[in-house]
């Protein structure tokens, strides 16, 4: 049986206005994240979230406002599994991959922060291999379209690009 998850990466405080490392097109990519967070759960697909903690800044110092989960995240997908990481591959030294084998997972639905960096190394992982992964390109950002565009372009040989409306 195939079962769906969307993995949401590193929406974290520090990636907003006022954070230490503000992004390009973040609130409406917040937005876009959140419409289909909600879809997946209507749709009884679980939603799994991660999180990039630093042991000292620049950002997401652990235990620092920065280092938080952006609130509507966490209120668009209550009780939703957190898993910390501290390197851009969501899956090095974490419980990614035991808590998305818990959930059944078959295919992976990627979104979230740093397209270039922590949305394309969790998605083409050697450990992200057994699953189906597909990038929402509309539900990712970085730190301008430049290289958001750069990125996605690079890891479309590896994997499929779907704007979140038609995945979810």
């Amino acid at each position: 049986m195939s079962q769906t998850v969307l993995l949401v990466i590193d929406v974290q405080n520090d990636y907003f206005a006022g954070g230490a490392l503000p992004l390009w097109n973040v609130e409406p990519t917040l937005e876009r994240i959140e419409r289909a967070m909600l879809r997946a759960r209507a749709r009884g697909l679980p939603v799994v979230l991660v999180q990039h903690l630093a042991d000292q800044g620049p950002a997401f110092e652990a235990g620092t406002p920065g280092a938080e989960l952006h609130p509507r995240i966490l209120a668009a997908a209550p009780g939703a599994p957190v898993v910390a990481k501290r390197f851009a591959d969501g899956f090095h030294q974490t419980e990614l991959e035991r808590t998305l084998d818990a959930l059944g997972a078959t295919r992976l639905l990627v979104a979230g922060m740093m397209t270039q960096n922590c949305v394309t190394h969790t998605a083409i992982s050697k450990a992200a291999e057994k699953y189906e992964v597909v990038i929402l390109p509309d539900c990712c950002t970085t730190v301008s379209e430049l290289i958001h565009q750069v990125a996605l372009r690079a890891v479309a040989t590896r994997l499929e690009l779907v704007p979140s409306e038609q995945a979810l």
